[in-house]
């Protein structure tokens, strides 16, 4: 009896088949002509050798500029003769201006990427919560009531420390009742911020127009960011706070970490978002406001330090951009300080190149980007 070699297989044989088929050795030959998974590639803060290397090359370069132009600062155009006692006097003045270029920018880096990181936006920075409209407020209120003393009565130690803990208080504030209220919700708090600080910058405007023009004119030097604006005395005060609050924020890296992935997966990791939340912009409004209080508002530094250090160090460990924002605020503060102040006489005037170099760089940041 003859069978058709075309008859269907049962179900049975067929999936036999199928199973011999897939565990022959023509189908393991197969297996393992697909290409193996790079090796040495793995998931941390710096990811390959390159991206180290990278790493300490801008480091190392911004070290350099960031050194170069402290000893230009120092011994640029000094008018005594070397290793005299005039000498290093002018020497030890200009180390103060230094000093407070260290401080204003370890202040405004720290906060602004620690901001960005609990906002989860890196356009914003800190001056969108109206420090540095409370700070004019302040400036002009206190010449519109006292007059040309009213510069004078906002000068030392205790007035310092005045002004810093009405911007911090106020900050802290907002950020306890806007982040644990009905609402709790951070884009709340940041179009409250907004409206506050236009509400006191009209405050401001309309104060200053009844001024006489020489008040007017004593104000609006005070109201620039200036590093002249700082006084010796509030350094040994300023330094230990900005190294504490720094070495704090440095400590809970891995908590920003976490709060950079965004609210659900870092309550998913079991973070408490809401309470970590409002201890980092706690410590980012003291910084900021030492900062404004100490030289006066700055409000593109912070953003031109953070977006230079997510660009070039193209990590997410906080441990990594902190230092290099740092160094980039350090080199850009003193290489303007020095234009300004050695090249061009301007007495100090910061903001001007800051702003500039700022503006530019957030109109191209924005086009490449195409969105907020």
């Amino acid at each position: 009896m003859s069978v058709r070699t075309d008859t269907p297989l049962p179900p049975e044989a067929a999936e036999g088949r199928a199973a011999r088929e897939l565990s022959s050795p023509t189908r393991e030959v197969t297996d393992q002509t697909q290409p193996p998974s790079p090796a040495g590639r793995r998931s941390g803060a710096l990811t390959d050798r390159k991206h180290l290397r990278n790493y300490v090359l801008i480091m190392t370069l911004l070290g350099v500029l960031a050194i170069g132009f402290t000893l230009a600062i120092m011994t640029y155009n000094n008018p005594a003769e070397f290793g005299t006692r005039g000498w290093w006097l002018i020497v030890g003045m200009r180390r103060d201006s230094l000093l407070t270029i260290a401080v204003v920018a370890l202040c405004h880096a720290m906060a602004t990427i620690a901001f960005q990181t609990a906002v989860n936006n890196r356009i914003i920075t800190p001056g969108i919560m109206g420090f540095g409209s409370l700070y004019t407020a302040i400036q002009t209120g206190f010449v519109y009531v006292f007059g040309m003393a009213g510069v004078t009565m906002l000068v030392g130690v205790s007035q310092f420390f005045l002004q810093m803990a009405v911007m911090m208080l106020l900050a802290t504030m907002l950020y306890t009742w806007l982040l644990s209220g009905r609402f709790s919700n951070i884009h709340i708090m940041l179009l409250v911020g907004v409206v506050i600080g236009g509400t006191l910058g009209s405050l401001s405007t309309f104060m200053q127009r009844t001024l006489t023009p020489s008040e007017f004119d004593v104000l609006t030097a005070r109201l620039f960011g200036n590093i002249s604006n700082a006084r010796t005395e509030y350094l040994p005060y300023a330094i230990p706070i900005a190294l504490a609050v720094t070495a704090l924020l440095w400590f809970r890296a891995s908590t920003l970490n976490v709060l950079a992935l965004g609210k659900t997966a870092a309550l998913n990791l079991g973070l408490n978002y809401k309470r970590e939340l409002i201890v980092i912009l706690a410590l980012v409004s003291m910084l900021i406001s030492m900062a404004t209080a100490l030289v006066g508002p700055m409000m593109f530094l912070g953003f031109l330090t953070a977006i230079l250090a997510y660009q070039f160090a193209d990590t997410y460990s906080h441990r990594l951009l902190f230092p290099m924002g740092f160094l980039f605020g350090y080199t850009i503060l003193a290489g303007s300080y020095f234009v300004l102040r050695h090249l061009w006489d301007a007495g100090g005037a910061v903001t001007v190149i800051v702003e500039l170099i700022g503006g530019v760089v957030f109109l191209i940041f924005i086009l490449r980007k195409g969105r907020l």
